[in-house]
């Protein structure tokens, strides 16, 4: 079965100062083990190629996810057990479009686009990716967890709402009939899936450092009277934190990998190489 789920971002909260004064810059380890793992005796394990202090460019990213997805794919088809796999990674500025997105949600000429624009087989309609963006594309196999992609959307915000409170004291929230996450009336984080034969492509971007500007050239998910936010904006608005960029990917990363890991209950274990070519 193929779906193509469209997205967009949401939440509706007040904004908390976290104390981040003695902030642990140190790389994560190389194996993450589920939060609370006394609670989960044989958790499954899932790859991790974590270039999450790279830029890679959004073509490479797109290739390496099918390719995985076709590996997995011919595992399923001899019946065999299909693990699971993410990648967390920065793309240099770039507009994506789903499968149906209208290019009415453009404010330029496709012809002459600030940036590269693709078009791609997620649901959704245009968003921006670009330096300082979290980008996660969870490529796992609902057969091991649970075979409802509406269930797995919830997942998915509930990892981006987990970390904005635990790791920075930033409340979000849903809206009924969007998909995503939300502060206020502003978008923080974008969510954009595709699903073949039950395994899960795409997913989901968290604005922390980036630069706002390029969302002026475009609808961001076609809403239009909404605006975005990353979570420097918001911590600054919010109360005098000094952090720099760097700090502020440091911990949004760790905590994205940790709420991953205990939200789908995986053990996850990075991989020193990266061999999808």
């Amino acid at each position: 079965m193929n779906f193509s789920i469209a997205t967009s971002s949401i939440t509706n909260p007040k904004l908390h100062h976290h104390n981040l004064s003695n902030v642990n810059r140190n790389r994560v380890s190389t194996s993450f083990k589920i939060i609370n793992s006394e609670n989960h005796k044989n958790p499954r394990k899932c790859e991790c190629f974590d270039l999450y202090d790279q830029l890679v460019p959004y073509k490479k990213a797109w290739s390496w996810q099918k390719n995985i997805l076709n590996k997995k794919k011919s595992i399923l088809d001899r019946n065999q057990e299909c693990s699971d796999t993410v990648i967390i990674l920065q793309h240099p500025s770039v507009y994506t479009m789903g499968t149906k997105s209208s290019e009415n949600y453009l404010n330029f000429d496709i012809k002459n686009a600030p940036f590269d624009v693709y078009r791609t087989e997620r649901g959704g309609e245009v968003t921006y990716h670009g330096p300082g963006q979290l980008v996660m594309y969870p490529i796992i196999n609902l057969r091991n967890h649970k075979m409802d992609l509406h269930w797995y959307l919830r997942k998915l915000e509930e990892i981006v709402i987990r970390v904005l409170y635990s790791a920075f004291d930033i409340n979000a929230s849903r809206v009924n009939g969007l998909t995503g996450v939300w502060v206020g009336n502003q978008k923080v984080a974008a969510i954009g899936i595709r699903v073949l034969k039950w395994i899960t492509y795409h997913g989901l971007a968290l604005n922390v450092t980036t630069d706002l500007t390029p969302f002026n050239s475009i609808v961001p998910c076609g809403i239009r009277n909404r605006g975005v936010a990353s979570v420097k904006g918001l911590i600054e608005d919010g109360e005098d934190v000094k952090l720099d960029d760097s700090e502020l990917l440091d911990i949004a990363h760790e905590s994205l990998l940790n709420e991953f890991s205990e939200v789908f209950q995986l053990q996850i274990e990075k991989q020193t190489v990266f061999t999808v070519d």
